[in-house]
């Protein structure tokens, strides 16, 4: 084999469990969040996103299978788009919302 297809395959598969970690993580934080605070913000439902980072983690995971074939893929740039887009925009408008809590919980 030739050293340039190694240094590629190994490329490609530390591009996918980066891709793969965002993915994870903007998933973890979706579910964690209350479905008030999309729904507060105006930004689409739990469910939306919920959705969007699972189907973006199970392309990650399709994708480091994969990648010994060398296939990185348009999808998996989709995919990780996605997650960037929630976490970028969506986690800190919803993290952001504080309803009905006084200095010792909520009321």
């Amino acid at each position: 084999m030739d050293i340039a297809y190694e240094i590629r395959n190994y490329l490609y598969l530390a591009l996918g469990l980066v891709a793969l970690g965002i993915e994870i993580w903007a998933l973890i934080d979706c579910v964690k969040r209350p479905a008030a605070n999309f729904e507060a913000t105006m930004k689409r439902t739990k469910g939306f996103w919920t959705a969007m980072t699972g189907g973006a983690a199970a392309v990650g995971v399709l994708t480091v299978l994969v990648t010994s074939a060398g296939l990185f893929g348009l999808l998996q740039i989709v995919a990780v788009v996605a997650a960037c887009v929630y976490l970028a925009d969506v986690k800190p408008a919803v993290s952001e919302v504080r309803g009905g809590s006084g200095p010792y919980g909520p009321w």
